[in-house]
């Protein structure tokens, strides 16, 4: 059949984008399925928050134009925060940017292909369902979700969906994590018999946001739009911006920092969730009003749910009134230890021949091995302008974006931490040992199942 000259130049086109994205690891047949993969993809921003405009702004920009994504619009229920989004964004991009004074508005405007969530923490999962709904792709922050109800309403509304959704594990794209994995998955380090974990601030600050509280008047915003189905309270500004202190809008220290180092674990285990959790701890030292706790320990054990014999145990400790922000993440096993601090693994505290021999058993030794060629740094903070581990995270889901592939951090990644966050939350909060409800996918505390 005769070609059109239309035929020629998108066959052109079809096979210069080819040329690129094999050199991202897409096939040219692969690449050829894609719908409109010569389409720009259009970007919608769901809360314009500060872990939105301090690092994962930067992120996008880093691989915007490489991969034709843009940024169309804002969507905030804070007037103050939708005009400051639409100006930054603006400025940002050179071209207008439509704000949306909330999501039904965005995407009933059917404008956006793709949305990018960093809205409250227990919102995650509600604004993850609005935009599969909404036929978009998206990019979801941290944690996942706050109670088993809407863990699973948006596990069941992602994959039925088929979108691309990259949760913000962003340790799951870097180098030394990712050679971590490999190590212990190929059987290198051997059973892991125990992990430790802590992360430590010292930082009045953290989570506060007195000036901005003062700012915000319940006329330029949508309460009701922000409770979403949390219980009805009157309107308070500082539950509104300083969520992360006051439960049921986050758990704080658990579904902030415990969800990024949980995650490792059950990516290098290959377990999906604790067995059980027990938690202590309190608001000792910041009386500021808040709710979540200022100090946390919580101790699960991970394994075969029906075998007590087998598994190990993972320790979380964090205090937010004296540190450093160096969290810290120790793999052990009866042969050494695996630092993601240091970004070695070592022999210490291995089997030596010295105590070995007396029981006529072999010594076990791990080898000294780097694994940090090409690791990205940990930035722990929010405000990292853009750091290595959040760039890399945001390009995997634009490719992926592009090349209908999963993520390195796909739903069940958010799934998964999820449930360790709300069981730790439960513990917390009870005070019981709280277990996990296979058949039922529920949090049980004292054989009862934890919602508020």
């Amino acid at each position: 059949m005769k070609k059109t000259r239309r035929d020629f130049i998108k066959q052109s086109a079809t096979a210069t984008a080819g040329v690129y994205l094999g050199a991202l690891g897409f096939s040219a047949k692969s690449y050829g399925n894609i719908l409109g993969s010569n389409d720009r993809v259009r970007v919608g921003v769901v809360g314009f928050s500060d872990r939105f405009r301090s690092s994962l702004l930067p992120a996008f920009l880093n691989h915007h134009k490489e991969l034709n994504f843009d940024i169309v619009a804002v969507s905030d229920i804070w007037k103050r925060r939708r005009d400051e989004g639409k100006d930054h964004l603006q400025n940002k991009f050179n071209h207008d940017i439509t704000a949306f004074k909330n999501n039904e508005e965005l995407y009933d405007s059917k404008s956006v292909d793709a949305v990018i969530i960093s809205t409250a923490d227990f919102q995650h999962a509600l604004h993850a369902i609005e935009a599969v709904k909404g036929n978009c792709d998206a990019y979801v922050e941290k944690p996942f979700a706050e109670t088993m109800e809407d863990n699973r309403n948006a596990l069941k509304a992602i994959k039925e969906s088929k979108k691309i959704i990259q949760i913000g594990s962003q340790r799951r794209s870097g180098a030394n994590y990712q050679t971590a994995a490999e190590f212990i998955h190929a059987g290198k380090f051997g059973p892991i018999t125990m992990v430790e974990l802590t992360w430590n601030v010292n930082q009045p600050g953290r989570w506060r946001r007195p000036e901005l509280v003062a700012l915000l008047k319940e006329e330029d915003t949508d309460w009701n739009r922000f409770l979403l189905n949390r219980p009805f309270e009157k309107f308070d500004a500082r539950k509104h911006l300083e969520y992360r202190l006051f439960w049921p809008y986050s758990s704080g220290m658990p579904g902030q920092w415990m969800s990024h180092q949980i995650d490792t674990v059950h990516w290098f285990s290959g377990l999906s969730h604790p067995r059980s959790v027990v938690a202590n701890g309190g608001v000792y030292y910041w009386k500021d009003g808040r709710k979540n706790w200022d100090t946390t320990t919580a101790v699960f054990e991970y394994g075969p749910s029906n075998d007590s014999t087998s598994g190990f145990q993972v320790t979380f400790s964090s205090r937010m009134h004296n540190g450093t922000e160096q969290p810290t993440e120790i793999y052990f096993s009866n042969g050494g230890e695996l630092n993601l601090i240091t970004n070695k693994v070592t022999p210490k505290g291995g089997l030596t021949e010295q105590f070995s021999k007396p029981m006529n058993m072999q010594p076990n030794l791990l080898p000294e091995v780097d694994i940090s060629t090409n690791a990205s740094k940990v930035i722990a903070s929010a405000n990292t302008g853009g750091d290595p581990l959040t760039s890399n995270h945001m390009l995997n889901w634009m490719q992926c974006v592009r090349s209908r592939k999963e993520t390195t951090a796909p739903v069940e990644a958010g799934y998964n931490h999820a449930v360790a966050v709300i069981m730790t939350n439960a513990a917390a909060r009870t005070g019981a040992k709280v277990f996990f409800n296979e058949k039922d996918q529920e949090v049980l505390a004292d054989g009862k199942i934890f919602k508020y």
